[in-house]
């Protein structure tokens, strides 16, 4: 799967469920869509969602028919979005708050406590080379 130039656009709940299914199948027709996605959901619907993600970009449709589709975005790149827009939503962009909460409302295994010292000394190795010599930013 080829890496989308450009960011991933903020999208509904509908959309979301329907690129996980097209993340696990691979390629489907909309019939097999409706049938994967497990869900009471017109035929109809399927194809509006599959359809606008094609517009924005985010899946590819073939020219058979019938028309097969699949991602042409990763779960990494629609995760990163999300997860922005959560950061802007309820902490206005700061990301210690958000830590901080995720930390104190629930266990945290010594792999991911590991995992998170590894991104802070990553965070603070880039912070060190962007300074300019002196000090001062």
């Amino acid at each position: 799967m080829a890496k989308r130039r450009g960011k991933v656009p903020r999208l509904p709940e509908g959309e979301i469920q329907i690129l996980e299914m097209l993340w696990r199948e691979s390629s489907v027709t909309i019939q097999a869509a409706q049938k994967a996605l497990g869900q009471p959901i017109g035929y109809t619907t399927v194809q509006t969602r599959l359809n606008r993600l094609v517009d924005k970009g985010l899946v590819s449709r073939s020219a058979e028919r019938p028309a097969q589709y699949s991602a042409a975005v990763t779960p990494e790149e629609v995760r990163e979005r999300e997860l922005e827009t959560l950061v802007e939503r309820v902490s206005s962009g700061r990301v210690a708050p958000l830590v901080a909460h995720l930390i104190n409302s629930r266990d945290i295994s010594p792999d991911e406590i590991a995992e998170l010292k590894a991104l802070i000394e990553q965070a603070e190795q880039r912070s060190r080379e962007s300074k300019p010599k002196g000090g001062k930013r």
